[in-house]
């Protein structure tokens, strides 16, 4: 079986009063979508550095999408074998 498919994403960085948020946005192939979200907020008493909260807020952002991906996975492969699904990391 061969198979190629090609999915998109996009991320978007916004920073309001010390709380910086990220969506990260995946397209499937099929058109479909889905977001994961993260939030990173600063220590009033720390230096702002802007780079670090995007890189923090990206990274939940996709640690949520790659939750979501793990759960809809699992629920996939227990609707065709109609067994509970037990995914490794």
């Amino acid at each position: 079986m061969e198979h190629t498919t090609t999915w998109t994403m996009n991320i978007v960085i916004d920073e309001h009063d010390g709380q910086t948020r990220a969506e990260a946005l995946l397209r499937h192939g099929d058109g479909t979508t889905r977001t994961g979200t993260g939030l990173a907020r600063r220590n009033p008493r720390d230096t702002d550095v802007p780079e670090i909260g995007d890189e923090l807020a990206v990274a939940r952002a996709l640690a949520d999408l790659s939750h979501q991906l793990l759960e809809s996975t699992a629920t996939d492969i227990e609707a065709v074998t109609h067994r509970p699904a037990h995914l490794a990391r």
